[in-house]
């Protein structure tokens, strides 16, 4: 983990106060991870291996703290430097970076295997300041995230829309910069659980596999994804892990071999002992 990169955002929505009280609201955690894992359930990863995401309005970590239970390796942004500042106080595994999302997405093309977003995409339809132009910024957005994304990955955002024209300019302007896919929506008839996820595909998936808008959830809880998020809720409140973590030999490998193109001086070298179990002392 890395302390996030300074540079002046235009504008800060929490904080120091704001960015306290958010993390330490245990109900917003609890919303916070379940919609996390929704967001990670939509991006239709492989139950083997681990995978490299962006964590797009990242916060305080709560997000990455589920892709860190899944054994993936991330990358969070944020515009809020008091909550990277609380994710890095709390040793947090991925890289933090304090960026305007609406400015664009600065990696590589190619970098990640998936990105997911929680309460996020609606602020770049802010138009607050004259300087603040929605459908300007959310093009610099898409059209940069789709070149940082693997051919056929996905983008899975949690969001809040105002109403149907400003979800129609959403979709409309990432399709324009290449994505294809949809809107998922979970319990369409519940005024109070309805949720809103946009799920994108960068481009066909390996094979020429077409990719396929997963269905949302009905308001009969009748899908697997919600018993399994309501268990994995109630095992970490308990300090409990639901899913067998996969940071193996391979997961640590992977990490060294990043950190060191990262260009980090410490690296411990590889060896037939990398990721064996130790065997319990005396």
């Amino acid at each position: 983990m890395s302390r996030p990169e300074h540079v002046a955002p235009p504008e800060l929505f929490y904080g120091e106060t704001e960015a306290k009280k958010y993390t330490g609201n245990s109900r917003i955690v609890a919303i916070q991870a379940e919609m996390t894992m929704r967001a990670v359930e939509l991006l239709n990863l492989s139950d083997e291996g681990s995978y490299y995401l962006l964590d797009i309005g990242c916060g305080s970590g709560l997000s990455g703290e589920v892709l860190e239970e899944d054994g993936h390796i991330w990358v969070g942004m944020d515009i809020a430097p008091a909550m990277l500042e609380i994710a890095a106080d709390k040793d947090v595994e991925g890289d933090l970076f304090l960026q305007d999302i609406g400015q664009g997405v600065g990696f590589r093309p190619g970098t990640f295997d998936g990105a997911i977003s929680v309460s996020v995409l609606q602020w770049l339809c802010n138009a607050d300041k004259t300087e603040n132009r929605p459908r300007y910024r959310l093009q610099r957005f898409f059209s940069t995230l789709f070149m940082s994304l693997q051919r056929g990955a996905r983008a899975v955002f949690q969001f809040y829309p105002e109403n149907d024209t400003q979800v129609e300019m959403i979709m409309g302007i990432a399709m324009k910069c290449g994505f294809t896919g949809g809107l998922v929506v979970d319990y369409p008839n519940s005024k109070k659980a309805r949720k809103f996820y946009l799920c994108l595909f960068a481009g066909q998936a390996a094979a020429g596999q077409r990719q396929e808008l997963p269905q949302g959830l009905d308001s009969e809880e009748t899908a697997s994804g919600v018993a399994n998020t309501e268990t994995r809720i109630h095992n970490r409140a308990r300090g409990k892990k639901s899913r067998k973590p996969v940071k193996d030999t391979n997961w640590i490998l992977r990490k060294k071999e990043l950190a060191r193109k990262r260009g980090a001086k410490d690296v411990p070298l590889d060896s037939k002992y990398t990721g064996r179990k130790r065997k319990p002392r005396f």
